[in-house]
């Protein structure tokens, strides 16, 4: 007679797992990690894994931490000239980036209102 599914709903307290235990060792069937890796870049594969360098074209500011009351995140794309500007005006004047925002918002409403 076969065995069945043990159910989710009902309580049993004979349920033997004595049969579970982790694979002991390396699989003696399997190909070494030298083969596989060759069969891979034959193959074109891409490998997953992270890659340990940061790419070039990416630049990283110093981290900024500040108490302000500010809590809203405000995310854009933008390109990287744009970025290196904006950080450069929030540096040269000491601002937090949320105030350089503020101030850039009050001087395009400015401007605006005297051009209409």
């Amino acid at each position: 007679m076969p065995k069945s599914r043990a159910s989710i709903f009902e309580e049993t307290g004979d349920l033997d797992i004595s049969g579970f235990a982790p694979k002991g060792g390396r699989d003696a069937d399997a190909p070494a990690p030298e083969e596989v890796r060759a069969v891979a870049e034959a193959a074109n594969f891409r490998s997953r894994e992270a890659q340990s360098s940061k790419p070039a074209a990416l630049v990283t500011h110093a981290p900024r931490r500040y108490r302000t009351g500010r809590n809203i995140q405000f995310n854009l794309k933008v390109s990287q000239d744009t970025v290196d500007a904006f950080y450069a005006v929030s540096d040269k004047y000491g601002w937090v980036l949320g105030q350089t925002l503020e101030r850039a918002i009050s001087a395009l409403q400015r401007e605006l209102e005297h051009s209409q």
